[in-house]
């Protein structure tokens, strides 16, 4: 009783790795192996590349901007709705110019980041309202769960470490910040933009390799979510291929209803050839639908004797002959027609079975 306890509980332990069939229903589900650090630091690199590289091209936008606004300022008191939705259209087609191409580099980058960590997947199933999500006691779980508690230490790591580099950065390149005061205001803005940019890059460069730590460690977190049990495994394939028992169950129908039509073809048959005890062979022959004759029924052991005995309750001729017998048992299936090595000595027999029908 205690083995067979034990038996059980380690089927039940989730130690194997995951089925394809497992990992295709999880990714119908939405449960795919993703890092969200990957995808942010993928996002800040690229807009922090593209900003650096299209400076120039945004300041002078910048510059337009700020010209639009200043040569069409009117005096509050002076203006009228129209004059007041025309500035705003203007101000808003200039600030789309400058802040458009960051949000489409920004879209492109985390669409890509996404296909590159699962490939490309469309589900509705996170969508779907779930009670168990609003569970305030599993909340609390997830909450002081060890997930959340890695979580936390990612944070630290990520504040601890851009941190750093940031303010190397600035250290590295604090005598021009100390100019900034005695810096003409082109000066000034074209400094702060190079160490923003320097700043962003860098920072973004530490987050793609905590991104990357991450990502190791979700790849660790998703594979053991996915692990399965034994008993797992065998459920799965019992619903893919059927429960054992009822194939088996299935099957032995089958087998039964063949061996009903078969023997129901035994009354028809013109001659049964026969091995005495182990082999018989029911043959029918129409001269004007059939070229040779064919099998309409034929068993072994049981299955021969059963043969025989319908074949003797509805007086059909049984012919000894354990050679053919034997033959066609092992050559010949069910329905088929005779092969043309069994035709005389089937003519024989044939032949010999009408001239006692027309004698009776």
């Amino acid at each position: 009783m205690l083995l067979t306890l034990d038996l059980q509980f380690f089927a039940g332990e989730k130690t194997e790795k995951a089925t394809p069939k497992k990992r295709q229903d999880s990714r119908k589900k939405g449960q795919v192996l993703k890092s969200q650090d990957v995808t942010s630091a993928i996002v800040l690199l690229s807009v922090f590349i593209f900003m650096f590289f299209a400076a120039g091209l945004m300041l002078d936008n910048f510059f337009v901007f700020f010209r639009e606004s200043f040569t069409h300022f009117i005096p509050i008191h002076t203006m009228n709705e129209d004059q007041v939705m025309l500035i705003y259209m203007s101000m808003i087609k200039q600030m789309a110019v400058i802040l458009l191409p960051i949000m489409i580099v920004a879209v492109l980058a985390s669409v890509a980041a996404n296909l590159l960590q699962f490939g490309l997947l469309f589900t509705g199933e996170t969508l779907k309202f779930d009670l168990k999500k609003i569970d305030p006691i599993k909340g609390l779980m997830r909450i002081f769960s060890i997930k959340a508690i890695v979580e936390l230490l990612k944070s630290v790591l990520k504040i601890s470490f851009i941190g750093t580099v940031t303010t190397l950065v600035i250290w590295m390149n604090f005598g021009e910040v100390l100019d900034l005061a005695f810096s003409t205001p082109q000066m000034t803005l074209l400094t702060i933009a190079k160490l923003v940019g320097m700043m962003g890059i860098i920072a973004s460069l530490v987050l793609l390799f905590i991104s990357i730590l991450d990502f190791l460690y979700q790849k660790f977190d998703y594979e053991k979510n996915l692990k399965m049990s034994k008993q797992d495994i065998k459920d799965e394939y019992k619903n893919m291929d059927g429960d054992p028992l009822i194939k088996s169950k299935i099957k032995q129908r089958q087998r039964e209803m063949a061996m009903r039509r078969m023997m129901s073809e035994v009354p028809q048959a013109d001659v049964v050839i026969t091995n005495p005890t182990h082999f018989a062979i029911a043959l029918k022959y129409d001269e004007e639908q059939m070229d040779s004759p064919i099998v309409v029924a034929k068993g072994a052991d049981f299955v021969a004797q059963k043969i025989k005995l319908i074949a003797k309750e509805h007086k059909v001729v049984m012919v000894e002959n354990r050679p053919l017998a034997r033959s066609m048992y092992d050559q010949v299936e069910v329905g088929d027609r005779i092969p043309e090595d069994f035709f005389k000595t089937v003519a024989e027999i044939l032949a010999y079975v009408y001239r006692i029908q027309r004698k009776i």
